[in-house]
């Protein structure tokens, strides 16, 4: 009776061994973020329920719409989510490099990052829109089209869709990127430039955080004509395996998950301001 007794303890032992082992991540996915384009992703002092600590920066923490999704994905594979701080234009080269194993940057997929990456689908709520956002200071506060801006001076982020997108803009004076999006939006800001091209979500973020800025909203037919769908996760070129761990997440969430996951951030962001 007494081996018996010790056997089933031995057996639950094992059972219980068996469940937490199967349950701790096995694995590490490391990934690049930006941490300089809300609400996607952005950088915070104070620890939270919702953020992640950066790995290459103590005491900083990332947050924003990628980074759930980048959270989402880690728990899925079982994989314990560790999140570094790169620059915009550095991170084709870490991943390339293998300092991270995926891109969550809201990063477009377009035909020149695929010869260096390759691309998950599009995790964002609905199809990337882009807007304009002005210094309400200068003469093109109220335009209704991208003719209005004609003769108007926009800066953008170097690398990017973004600065791309100016050209669609009749006469428009082109201004020299710069680095990050921060730079952009302090050109802005302080007249010496009169506006920049942005997504409608990140617009919107930056009019509610700054008295002086306005997003310009265009009718159906007034605005940027875009050819891509919308925002994805990066991976090495040739790593299929976590590219298809990535999709089978990301297919995982519904539309209706997806806008409760933004929709959430942009309110924690918006309580910050």
């Amino acid at each position: 009776m007494k081996k018996f007794i010790a056997v089933i303890i031995l057996l639950f032992a094992l059972l219980i061994f068996k469940f937490y082992y199967n349950n701790e991540p096995t694995r590490v996915l490391r990934v690049g973020m930006e941490c300089d384009y809300e609400p996607n992703n952005w950088e915070e002092k104070k620890e939270s329920a919702y953020n992640m600590p950066l790995a290459n920066k103590p005491g900083f923490y990332a947050e924003g719409y990628d980074l759930q999704i980048a959270k989402r994905a880690a728990n899925d594979m079982n994989a314990k989510l560790e999140v570094y701080k790169i620059a915009w234009n550095d991170l084709p080269k870490a991943l390339d490099e293998g300092k991270i194993d995926a891109v969550f940057s809201g990063m477009i997929d377009t035909s020149k990052r695929r010869e260096f990456m390759m691309f998950s689908a599009p995790y964002d709520v609905t199809r990337t829109e882009y807007t304009v956002v002005v210094n309400k200071a200068c003469i093109y506060v109220n335009a209704k089209t991208l003719s209005d801006f004609e003769g108007a001076k926009f800066i953008a982020q170097k690398n990017t869709q973004l600065d791309d997108a100016i050209d669609q803009i009749p006469r428009v004076i082109h201004m020299t990127p710069v680095e990050t999006v921060s730079e952009m939006l302090d050109a802005v800001i302080k007249g010496e430039a009169d506006g920049t091209v942005i997504n409608f979500d990140t617009g919107r973020s930056y009019e509610a955080a700054h008295n002086n800025l306005k997003m310009i909203r265009f009718t159906e037919g007034n605005g940027f004509s875009l050819y891509f769908n919308g925002v994805c996760a990066g991976v090495r070129k040739g790593n299929t395996k976590l590219l298809k761990e990535i999709n089978d997440s990301i297919n995982g969430l519904s539309t209706r998950e997806r806008q409760k996951i933004m929709d959430q951030t942009i309110a924690r962001l918006w309580r910050n301001l």
